[in-house]
């Protein structure tokens, strides 16, 4: 009798504590959308729901939440508002999506303060120039969402989780030498050591023009990469990521008074902050590429290296990269920078530099990336030009048409880590 006893009051305190649980997800206090960058932009990932109590991951399955428009692939308890931090019991409970979802772009489009050309040149009519305001800015709106639980009940997001993009700081340079003012977004390390750390600064494309001071951080890897948990664990760094609201650069191989007032910018953050000026490095794509090559020219001595991302210039004016280190990316289906890209590095050959050329495929896993760059390095050689063949930077499916081939060019750019890690072995 004692024992059945025992069975049954087992029984009832199991019951108890999924009712409990239960309960526990009618009463969540807080809900928060979590968001994440990938090479094509910013998503939302995930809502996280916080308890006033902890609560068992194992008592929740993905068919217990629903969102309109998004498929939940997974939950787990958590004691952080993220995506690693999995445990068996925690605070939160992490509602993951589909990143995959169609319809999940963040990005918008609002008027610009002072425009002086249209978004899109007409054919034939009036081009972009550098120092030009486009009359749309890239913005991003607040990631929400309502979860609709098991009972029917339902809890909206009210604050948000931006992954690594939150880990940066807003700022804004006034450049007393040209005149100009210059949003930019600042990344320091939590624990910096006593070391001076090396700064990677990032530039966005024209695309990206806008007044929206995060637009850079949300639209692409290429400032964010350098910033995440499992880079800094390996390769710890300051990123600079300015937010240009005008023209940088354009094809006729000019620039606006917002290069000398980027590098006004990182003189000033050396005298701020423990920098290793002989590890100082570049990296952009399209425009920010071009910003990154005329940088190179005018200022030879003040970049260990750059990695140039789906760019071009005039080859005529390329002479002084012959003696830099240079990794350089173009994809086959960019119909601008990868005539560009060969007439530059055929121009730095005639000019003595040594050039190593591989092709390599978008689609490659990462030990296939570590394989062609342990091949290519081989060779020793101080500049890199690496194309992805035709037709690999698509994913499945999307547009190839246009100006495709070039956008999808840094959607893969950024991703391949072996390139981050010859950047950071480079020094002056």
């Amino acid at each position: 009798m004692i024992s059945k006893m025992r069975v049954l009051l087992g029984f009832l305190l199991i019951l108890i504590t999924h009712v409990m649980a239960y309960a526990n997800t009618l009463n969540a206090s807080k809900a928060i959308a979590i968001t994440q960058v990938y090479g094509d932009g910013v998503r939302m990932v995930a809502v996280a729901l916080e308890y006033a109590e902890p609560v068992l991951g194992s008592d929740f399955s993905a068919s217990d939440f629903q969102i309109d428009g998004r498929t939940v692939t997974a939950v787990f308890a958590s004691n952080s508002v993220g995506l690693t931090d999995k445990t068996d019991k925690g605070k939160y409970l992490i509602v993951q999506l589909s990143p995959d979802d169609e319809g999940v772009s963040l990005a918008y489009k609002m008027k610009m303060n002072n425009a002086t050309t249209s978004t899109t040149p007409k054919r034939g009519g009036k081009k972009w120039v550098a120092g030009d305001k486009l009359a749309d800015n890239l913005a991003y709106t607040d990631a929400q969402a309502t979860v609709v639980q098991k009972d029917g009940k339902t809890i909206k997001t009210t604050a948000v989780k931006n992954l690594v993009v939150d880990d940066f700081q807003q700022l804004t340079f006034k450049d007393v030498q040209t005149g100009k003012t210059l949003k930019y977004n600042l990344f320091i390390p939590k624990n910096p050591g006593s070391e001076p750390l090396p700064l990677v600064l990032f530039m966005h494309d024209a695309g990206v023009t806008s007044e929206y001071h995060r637009a850079t951080l949300f639209q692409g890897l290429g400032a964010v990469v350098w910033a995440s948990p499992e880079e800094q664990a390996k390769r710890p760094c300051i990123v600079l990521a300015p937010q240009y609201d005008e023209i940088i650069v354009d094809d006729n191989a000019q620039t606006s008074p917002m290069m000398e007032t980027t590098i006004h910018l990182i003189e000033n953050l050396l005298k701020q902050y423990k920098i290793d000026a002989n590890r100082i490095y570049t990296t952009g794509q399209s425009g920010g590429c071009m910003m990154s090559i005329a940088m190179n020219i005018k200022y030879p001595n003040f970049f260990a290296a750059a990695y140039l991302v789906a760019g071009q210039w005039d080859p005529n004016l390329v002479a002084p990269l012959a003696k830099k280190k240079l990794w350089i990316m173009t994809s086959a289906d960019d119909l601008g920078a990868f005539p560009g890209e060969n007439a530059i590095t055929k121009r730095l050959e005639a000019e003595g530099a040594k050039v190593s050329r591989a092709w390599w495929d978008a689609t490659w896993n990462a030990n296939q990336y570590r394989f062609a760059y342990d091949k290519i390095v081989s060779e020793g050689n101080p500049i890199k030009y690496t194309v992805f063949e035709k037709g690999t930077v698509f994913l499945p499916g999307a547009e190839t048409a246009g100006a495709s081939g070039h956008r999808n060019t840094w959607r893969v750019a950024y991703s391949i880590e072996p390139i981050r890690e010859w950047l950071f072995e480079q020094s002056k």
